[in-house]
């Protein structure tokens, strides 16, 4: 079905308690306004899958208990420390993490876009996530004389791939870029919801020189307009991260109490930001 222009909170209104719910890097179009509203709308339970890792995102739904389950390959905020609220999370037992690498995330999600129950993946033969991963099976290559173990990863089917773009036509394609993570997330995921900064007003798959950075609205549920909606965090060829703020969150994050603060200042009060 083609997507429609909707109103953040109709858009969101898909993501239901308990979901899974993929999203990209701090780099790659973070939809942080989304976020935002998912947490003033009380959201619980969520199974938040990070592709491949997360920062200010997964640490902010965390520490509103919005996640059950995380699976990612890191949580932090780069240079500005740890992630303060996965960390207390983590510590107290509220979370529970589902350790993981960059590639095998992405080939689960491959494994998903294509169709297939697993995908096979040699580099973690020898790591100690094989102890803590028993949905991760063993087995030997079939193709050689035995003695070439590989891993199965079972396929990751989010129920919703959350991401955040520079813009998408009325039809519902969206413009990507070279952020080809966000095609595999929407491929793989059941349905998957769009903020964008702006309409455009045109087919942005009427052009073969933009055609090749569009999702095409045959993945795409629904759309809305959020200007700035990957602020703090940065978008491609829009801005840059807000180091500043990014530098108060940590400080406040730091304390429950803190962190009740910057919810109260920056995700309460929609003119805070």
């Amino acid at each position: 079905m083609s997507a429609v222009l909707r109103e953040i909170d109709e858009v969101l209104a898909l993501i239901a308690d308990g979901a899974m719910v993929v999203v990209p890097p701090e780099y790659g179009g973070v939809a942080m306004e989304a976020t935002r509203a998912l947490i003033r709308r009380g959201v619980t339970g969520l199974h938040l899958v990070t592709l491949p890792a997360s920062s200010l995102q997964a640490d902010l739904l965390i520490g509103a208990g919005a996640v059950a389950t995380i699976e990612t390959s890191a949580v932090s905020l780069g240079e500005f420390g740890p992630a303060p609220r996965f960390g207390a999370a983590v510590t107290a037992g509220t979370v529970r993490v589902m350790d993981a690498t960059c590639p095998a995330i992405h080939a689960a999600l491959q494994a998903a876009e294509k169709g297939a129950p697993f995908m096979p993946l040699r580099g973690l033969i020898g790591s100690d996530l094989i102890k803590v991963r028993p949905d991760w099976r063993v087995i030997d290559n079939p193709f050689a004389d035995g003695g070439d173990p590989i891993v199965l990863l079972p396929a990751i089917r989010p129920d919703i791939a959350l991401f955040h773009a520079p813009m998408a036509d009325r039809a519902g394609n969206v413009w990507i870029g070279r952020r080809r993570e966000l095609a595999t997330m929407a491929h793989a995921a059941a349905k998957t919801i769009v903020t964008v900064e702006r309409v455009h007003d045109g087919d942005l798959l009427a052009s073969e020189a933009s055609a090749s950075g569009v999702l095409p609205a045959l993945y795409v549920e629904a759309v809305a307009v959020a200007p700035r909606g990957a602020w703090p965090l940065p978008l491609a060829g829009e801005y840059k991260r807000d180091e500043a703020h990014l530098a108060e969150y940590a400080a406040l994050a730091a304390t429950t109490d803190g962190f009740q603060r910057y919810l109260d200042r920056y995700v309460f009060d929609r003119k805070a930001a």
